[in-house]
Order: C-alpha cells, then sequence, then structure tokens
C-alpha cells in the first residue's frame, strides 16, 4: 500500500495523486493494489464528508482524480487477451442517494474480471431496478448506498424485486460505506460486499466463473 498516494488522494493533492498513479503504473506496481489505495483514500474523503469537514466540490474532486487514475490502470489489466464475459451483474446506487464513487470502482473491478456489467447510475428508483432485471436478465443484483436513508430504499428495492416475481432467479449484493451483514439481513440480500474485490469474488462463487 502507498500511504503517499491515500494521503494525496484524501488531502486533495490531484496533480500529485496523478503523478504518484502514473509513477507506480509506470513502474510495475500492482494495479489491483492502486486501486485498492485509491478505495482507502475514498473512504476517508467519504468519513470527512460525513463529518462536514468536505462538502460536494471535494467529493467531486475525488471522483475526477478516481477516474483519472482507473483510467492509467485499466489497460494494465486489461492486457491478458482473450477474456470472456462471465455473467451478467446489474448495478445501481439506490434512491435518493447520488453516491457513485464506490459503485464506479466496484463496476470496474467486475468488469476488468469478465463480467457484463449494466451500471444504472444513481438515484435509482425500485421500479427502474424491475424493468433492468427483467430486460438484461442478470444473475447478480448490486444495491449500492452511501447515505443511512438507503438502506429503507435497499428494502424498498428487494420488496419491488420480490413483488414482481424475480427474487428467486438471482442473487442480490448490498455493499457502500456504512452497510454491515445487519443491513444485508434488513435489507434481505444475499451477501453485502466489503469492497470491490469482495464483489468480484461473490459474482464469481455464484455465477461459478
Amino acid at each position: 500500500m502507498s500511504k503517499e498516494l491515500v494521503n494525496a488522494i484524501a488531502d486533495m493533492r490531484e496533480d500529485e495523486a496523478l503523478a504518484l498513479a502514473r509513477a507506480m503504473v509506470e513502474g510495475g506496481a500492482d494495479p489491483t493494489g492502486i486501486l485498492e489505495d485509491a478505495r482507502e483514500a475514498m473512504d476517508i474523503v467519504g468519513q470527512r464528508y460525513e463529518e462536514g469537514e468536505y462538502y460536494l466540490p471535494e467529493l467531486m474532486m475525488a471522483g475526477e482524480m478516481l477516474n483519472g487514475i482507473t483510467d492509467m490502470v485499466k489497460p494494465v489489466l486489461t492486457q491478458a487477451p482473450g477474456v470472456e464475459r462471465r455473467g451478467k451483474v446489474l448495478i445501481g446506487t439506490v434512491a435518493g442517494d447520488i453516491h457513485d464513487i464506490g459503485k464506479n470502482i466496484v463496476t470496474f473491478m467486475l468488469d476488468v474480471n469478465g463480467f457484463e456489467v449494466l451500471d444504472l447510475g444513481v438515484d435509482v428508483a425500485p421500479e427502474k431496478f424491475v424493468e433492468s432485471i427483467r430486460e438484461f436478465q442478470p444473475e447478480v443484483v448490486g444495491l449500492s448506498g452511501f447515505l443511512t436513508l438507503a438502506f429503507d430504499a435497499m428494502v424498498d428495492t428487494v420488496a419491488a424485486i420480490e413483488a414482481a416475481g424475480l427474487r428467486d432467479g438471482i442473487k442480490i449484493v448490498v455493499g457502500g460505506g456504512q452497510v454491515t451483514d445487519k443491513i444485508r439481513e434488513y435489507a434481505g440480500a444475499d451477501a453485502y460486499g466489503d469492497d470491490a474485490m469482495g464483489a468480484v469474488n461473490l459474482a464469481s462463487e455464484w455465477i461459478g466463473g
């Protein structure tokens, strides 16, 4: 882990963060380790936002840094030839929540690990999840949420999926800054993911790829 990169991102030193990440990529550092550093930094940014130290502009800048770093890392992660799609994952941030940093990392990691991912974006209504499940026919559905208000939206989304008669055919994973196994149980999901690789591992286990 590079504490320098974590601190540069968390402290909003954008030029330094991008330069450090570029040097790490060019130096042959493990690309998943770079993403893990970015994830840890985003956790710090999220905590500072919750505590009122950071505001929306800082969240937006953090998102820009993350996008820049993933653009550097993705070519290294996708160099292996002949990556076959392993299954379908539908993901989105639930209604009432507009945070997407963690979701974007999970989407990226699922993509580079061979999954076909449909990202619905943020503030996604339960009905949109239901409609997209019918059309996309995923094996796994990911519900993301950062704010505590997202927990009830997760409950509503799972309930809507059940009411539509689609629950038995899919696995549902929840994730986000404050999501725990208790929230997983509360929402009626199959599992929760601590981080992006946890989501990849769950998808691999469920889909059998």
